[in-house]
């Protein structure tokens, strides 16, 4: 892209190239000028280049094929290999009449656009690396003055600054340029200043503007202008809906649903944008993402934003990609829910299937949902974040649960939707309890039950209980973590809902055994589990086989501990529960060690760590690690 520093690059290359000898017929440099106004043509690039050959005055041939002979001919005429940089190429027609015609010579070519129809060897520039870009911005400020230690004093501000310059040569050589300018400022001011404007270009390019070591204009909107003006309309729109579209990366079938055009419809426009390296794409197991760099979603965004029919357009097609999200995100949490006896539901043949999905676009799916606070999309967003519930408490995404359940509570209130808000609430204390916010968890169930209460909502009233007890348990109060289960569970068997009912004897069995009532607890453990069975709920059938290994274990009953661990094993194998699979080790583990089998005891230890490090637990494997290495000793 445009600041990627192609030119910088292509020189500095040849200039090593010459000094160690590969080129003894000497470097001719032409810029071409591209994306200006007027580009400069074959016809008056190879003039120039006649006259760095020395052919000029009345050996210069008046025609333009006499030209190019005389061209080929002088370069034919070389003693040595020459080196031909054809810079800031933006059409084949500015540099194929320039090409020697003869393998001996060699041609580098920077251009922004990808030419793919040509047999010439491409090398694609990325953004600089975190390192690079806060080393160039050192480097700056030390060869003006070897004194200034700013970048020094301040490594994290320098890091912020780069990254706020999405590590693009150009911008943060004119970040540099302005440190040098405010010498006797911080670098984290120059940082606020670009995080209270919402970015750096209208920071950057409010600086005095002076050039480069090429005589190119340090400033950061025309370069971006001048790549955006040359794209047809169709891959204009595609630009600027692709800078409101919610993640970094982007599928390609939420693409095709910002645009309102068919998967591949969107495709070939994708692939055309990407030939110019406004967009880039992003090889994953499942196909293909789409990525903007951070300065072309600012500047697709503010396109957007100064122009009321592109803001409507903008409007709509975040409303189509938020369906989009929700249709699949409530189909794939229709698989994950899935018991035998239920209907099929759309897309997603297996619960590994769904999984894959949401994984692939959890990031988009988190974003979307965060869109809740905004009154257009209040109503799918919050639809959405109640769909992701099913997904993000299994994968353990806590943080991401929270964000997405704070943005769905504040717009339920705001629109006097009890039972969203109920809901929000109610997921918000889980999330909140699975991170350590035990008191907070408490107030969030409290309020959801109540909430549940008033709406005459007896379902979801005894869901809230039994998530309140298990956050009350976790604060160690535990009778009333007992009497609330207790209230979930009889609210479930009046119901005749056995599969909530088994849910809540489960967690009922986890607070009686921190109470001390190992026997309820097995009992309530072995109650759970029939009711998982019965209803055909093989997911939920591990987690309480693992439970109930964990109590026979207290009581002494070792050889049915292990059992028990054992069927959690194999269940959470076959639906890759690798968090399941870590605890079920775990709970062999501790019971090897009651047996006094500290060899067996290390081996699943570690096998446990390995599960955790698989579901993304670093907390527990490092536990896990450490349990193990003390049983060596």
């Amino acid at each position: 892209m445009g600041g990627i520093g192609k030119t910088a690059l292509a020189i500095e290359a040849a200039h090593r190239a010459c000094s160690q000898g590969w080129f003894p017929g000497g470097t001719l440099f032409v810029d071409l000028r591209g994306y200006d106004e007027n580009p400069v043509t074959a016809d008056q690039a190879v003039l120039a280049l006649l006259d760095a050959l020395g052919v000029r005055g009345p050996d210069l041939p008046t025609t333009p094929t006499g030209q190019y002979d005389a061209y080929r001919t002088a370069l034919d005429g070389r003693q040595g290999r020459v080196l031909l940089v054809l810079d800031n190429a933006s059409d084949s027609g500015q540099f194929l009449p320039l090409l020697p015609g003869t393998g001996r010579h060699r041609v580098l070519i920077t251009s922004r656009d990808r030419p793919d129809s040509l047999p010439v060897r491409l090398i694609d520039l990325e953004a600089l690396s975190p390192d690079d870009s806060a080393a160039l911005i050192t480097r700056a400020l030390h060869d003006a003055d070897e004194r200034d230690g700013r970048a020094a004093r301040e490594p994290d501000a320098l890091r912020e600054l780069a990254t706020l310059c999405g590590h693009l040569p150009l911008s943060l050589q004119i970040a540099a340029a302005m440190l040098r300018r405010r010498r006797h400022r911080t670098i984290a001011s120059l940082v606020s200043e670009i995080e209270k404007a919402g970015g750096p270009t209208a920071v950057l390019d409010k600086s005095t503007r002076g050039t480069d070591l090429y005589g190119r204009s340090l400033a950061l909107s025309p370069v971006l202008d001048t790549s955006y003006r040359r794209l047809p309309p169709d891959q204009a729109r595609l630009l600027r809906l692709l800078a409101l579209a919610p993640g970094v990366e982007t599928g390609t079938e939420a693409v095709a649903a910002l645009t309102g055009l068919d998967s591949e419809g969107a495709l070939d426009l994708l692939e055309d944008l990407a030939v110019t390296h406004l967009v880039t794409a992003v090889p994953t197991e499942g196909g293909v993402r789409w990525r903007l760099h951070d300065l072309v979603r600012a500047y697709g965004a503010t396109m957007v934003a100064g122009n009321a029919d592109w803001t409507e357009d903008g409007e709509a097609a975040r409303e189509r990609v938020l369906a989009f999200y929700h249709r699949w995100a409530d189909a794939a949490a229709v698989r994950l829910r899935w018991l035998p006896g239920m209907p099929e539901p759309e897309r997603f043949a297996s619960r590994s299937e769904a999984l894959a999905w949401l994984d692939g676009e959890r990031a988009g799916l988190v974003a979307a949902a965060g869109w809740a606070e905004q009154e257009r999309y209040a109503d799918m967003a919050v639809a959405l974040a109640e769909c992701l519930t099913e997904y993000l408490a299994p994968r353990r995404y806590f943080d991401d649960w929270i964000t997405v359940s704070h943005a769905a509570r504040k717009a339920a209130q705001s629109r006097g939707d009890h039972r969203a808000e109920a809901i929000a609430w109610n997921a918000l204390g889980f999330a909140l309890r699975k991170t350590g916010h035990v008191t907070e968890a408490i107030e969030a169930h409290s309020r959801a039950r109540d909430l549940f209460q008033a709406a005459g909502n007896r379902h979801n009233e005894a869901e809230a209980q039994d998530n309140l007890g298990s956050a009350l348990g976790k604060a160690g109060r535990v009778t009333e973590a007992i009497e609330a289960h207790s209230r979930a569970r009889d609210l479930f068997q009046a119901a005749g809902n056995r599969r909530d009912e088994a849910i809540t004897w489960n967690n009922l069995g986890l607070t009686l055994r921190e109470a001390g009532r190992v026997d309820e607890a097995i009992e309530a453990h072995s109650r759970a589990r029939l009711l998982h069975q019965t209803v055909g709920d093989r997911r939920r059938e591990a987690l309480t086989w693992t439970n109930l290994g964990l109590s026979l274990r207290e009581v002494g009953r070792l050889e049915e501990a292990i059992a028990a661990c054992d069927k959690a094993l194999e269940i959470h194998r076959e639906s890759e529960n690798w968090y399941g699979v870590g605890q079920a080790f775990r709970g062999l583990a501790l019971a090897h060690e009651s047996a006094c089998r500290p060899a067996d005891a290390r081996d699943h230890w570690l096998q446990a760590a390995d599960a955790y490090d698989r579901a993304d637990a670093t907390t527990e494997a490092a536990q896990a690690r450490t349990r193990a290495q003390e049983l060596m000793g």
